[in-house]
C-alpha cells in the first residue's frame, strides 16, 4: 500500500512583532519572493500567523490580491462569547477567513499557565468553528532529562485530543522547548523520534486514517541551513517557524527546501 501523500506545511510563528501596517508590507514582499521563485504552493503550503491586530489587513490584502499564502492566529478562547475580557473567540477568526490557530504554544504553557485541559478546550473550540488547530507539545530540558525523549509530548498531545473525535482536521507541532529561540536545534533523528510517537498517539485516538493525514511539524531554531534535514525524516511534514519567519528571505528559502533537500 503506498504511503499517504501529505502536503509539507510551512507555518511563521510572528509572536508579538510587526504592527498591522508591516505585515501588509511583509506578506506582499513574501508572496512576490515565492512567486519570482516559481514557488508552488500546491506542493508546500506556506502559512503566517500575525498578531490579533493584523488579521484584517492580511486577510484584505490576501483576498484582494489573490495571494495563495495562508494565514492564522497564534490563540484562540476556548469561549464563544461572554465576559471575557481581552479573548479571542473562534467564531472571530473565522469571520476573519483565518484557516489555522496556534494552540499550547510553550510560551502560552509557561507565561499564561495554559494547563493541558485548556489547551483541550481550545483544540475543541478552534474545531467547533471550523479552524484547523495548531497543537503544540514539547519538553524543557528538565523533562528530557528526567522523563526521556517524547513522553511529554506524547502526554500533551493525548490530553489535547481528549475532546475531539471523527475525521478531524489537524496540525500537531513538536517544538521542544529547549531548542525555541536557543540557535540550537533537535537533530532530525530526534525530531523524527518524537514525530513517529505523536503520529501513533493520533492513531490511538483518532485512528489511523486521520494519522495517516495529519501533518506533523518540527519547530525550534529552524533555519534555511538545517530544514532540509527534517524533511528528509518520514513523520516530519513541514515547520513552526519562529524568528527565522520574520525575515522575508530566509522564510522563503525555508519554504523552498525542496530545491535542496537532496543535498
Amino acid at each position: 500500500m503506498a504511503a499517504v501523500k501529505r502536503v509539507p506545511f510551512i507555518a511563521g510563528n510572528w509572536k508579538m512583532n510587526l504592527d498591522h501596517l508591516q505585515s501588509i508590507a511583509f506578506v506582499q514582499k513574501l508572496a512576490w519572493s515565492l512567486k519570482d521563485a516559481n514557488h508552488d504552493f500546491g506542493a508546500v503550503e506556506v502559512a503566517v500567523f500575525p498578531p490579533f491586530t493584523d488579521l484584517r489587513s492580511v486577510q484584505t490584502l490576501i483576498s484582494g490580491d489573490k495571494l495563495e499564502v495562508a494565514y492564522g492566529a497564534q490563540d484562540v478562547s476556548q469561549f464563544d462569547s461572554g465576559a471575557y475580557t481581552g479573548e479571542i473567540s473562534g467564531a472571530f477568526l473565522k469571520a476573519l477567513d483565518c484557516a489555522y490557530v496556534i494552540i499550547g504554544h510553550s510560551e502560552r504553557r509557561t507565561m499564561h499557565a495554559e494547563s493541558d485541559e485548556v489547551v483541550a478546550a481550545k483544540s475543541a473550540a478552534a474545531v467547533k468553528h471550523g479552524i484547523v488547530p495548531v497543537i503544540c507539545v514539547g519538553e524543557t530540558a528538565e523533562d528530557l532529562e528526567k522523563h526521556g525523549p517524547s513522553a511529554v509530548p506524547v502526554a500533551q498531545l493525548k490530553a489535547a485530543l481528549a475532546g475531539l473525535s471523527g475525521a478531524v482536521d489537524i496540525v500537531v507541532a513538536y517544538e521542544p522547548v529547549w531548542a525555541i529561540g536557543s540557535g540550537l536545534a533537535a537533530t532530525p533523528e530526534q525530531a523524527e523520534q518524537v514525530c513517529a510517537a505523536l503520529r501513533k498517539v493520533i492513531a490511538d485516538t483518532l485512528g489511523k486514517d486521520v494519522a495517516d493525514a495529519t501533518r506533523i511539524l518540527y519547530g525550534g531554531s529552524v533555519k534555511a541551513a538545517n530544514i532540509a534535514g527534517f524533511m528528509r525524516e518520514p513523520n516530519v511534514d513541514g515547520a513552526l517557524v519562529g524568528g527565522a519567519s520574520l525575515d522575508t528571505k530566509e522564510f522563503s528559502d525555508i519554504a523552498r527546501f525542496q530545491k535542496h533537500v537532496g543535498t
